[in-house]
C-alpha cells in the first residue's frame, strides 16, 4: 500500500501552499483517481510521489515504511501528460532500451503486446506514432521497469474518442499487480471503471473524497 500522510508542498517562491495536508491510502490491485482543474496541484502531487520533488512536510510510505526521494524514484513509474515530449530514442526499440542494461527481444516484444503495440516495428520513429500509440509506448517504457506504483498524468488528454476507451481499459488492467493513480481534469471518462471510493477531488491544494467521478 502507498500512503501519503499530511503531505504538504509550498515552494519558496509561493505565498500559499500548492498542496495542503494531503492524506491518501492506495492499495495494490485497484486503480485510483484524483480529479481537479488545471493548476489545482495534480501534477505536483505526482512529482512528489515519484521523487521528482520533495515535500515541505509530511511523509510518503510504502508498506508502512517511509521513503526518501531516491527510493520513490525506484518504486514509481510516471507517464507524463504529453509523453512524446520526453522521448529520447530515435526508434521504438531505442526508446524501450533506455535505462536498460540488457533488454532481450522477447521481453520487449511481450511488453509491446501487453500495451497493444504488437504490430509496431522496433524501427518505427516514436514521433511517427499516433497520439494513442505514443501513450502506449510511454506505458511500455515504464512497465519494463516493473514499477510497484504507476502514475499517469492526464492519460486521455488530446486523444481522439476512438482510442480513449482502449487506453482507459488498459490502465485499469494494469492495476492488477500494482498501485495505479490517475490524475485528470476529465473524471467523467472513468465512470464505471474506477470505484467511487477510489476517487478524490483536488481543489486549491485540498484533497477530498469524491462520491463519484464528476
Amino acid at each position: 500500500m502507498l500512503e501519503l500522510r499530511s503531505l504538504r508542498y509550498q515552494p519558496a517562491t509561493a505565498a500559499e501552499p500548492v498542496l495542503r495536508e494531503i492524506n491518501l491510502s492506495l492499495p495494490i490491485g485497484q486503480a485510483a483517481l484524483v480529479a481537479g482543474r488545471s493548476g489545482s496541484g495534480k501534477s505536483t502531487l505526482l512529482e512528489l510521489i515519484c521523487g521528482l520533488a520533495e515535500p515541505s512536510g509530511g511523509s510518503i510510505l510504502w508498506q508502512g515504511e517511509p521513503l526518501n526521494g531516491r527510493q520513490r524514484r525506484w518504486l514509481c513509474g510516471l507517464v507524463f501528460q504529453f509523453p512524446e515530449r520526453h522521448f529520447l530514442g530515435l526508434s521504438v526499440g531505442q526508446e524501450l532500451k533506455l535505462g536498460q542494461r540488457r533488454l532481450p527481444y522477447d521481453t520487449a516484444e511481450a511488453v509491446l503486446q501487453q500495451v497493444g503495440l504488437g504490430s509496431v516495428s522496433f524501427q518505427q520513429a516514436p514521433e511517427r506514432l499516433s497520439g494513442g500509440q505514443q501513450r502506449r509506448l510511454a506505458l511500455a517504457v515504464q512497465l519494463l521497469r516493473n514499477p510497484r506504483v504507476l502514475l499517469l498524468d492526464e492519460p486521455t488528454a488530446g486523444l481522439d474518442w476512438s482510442v480513449r476507451d482502449e487506453i482507459l481499459e488498459l490502465l485499469v488492467e494494469l492495476s492488477g499487480e500494482r498501485v495505479v493513480l490517475v490524475v485528470t481534469h476529465e473524471p467523467e471518462l472513468f465512470t464505471g471503471l474506477i470505484p467511487a471510493q477510489q476517487c478524490w477531488s483536488l481543489n486549491q491544494g485540498v484533497l477530498q473524497p469524491a462520491l463519484q467521478p464528476a
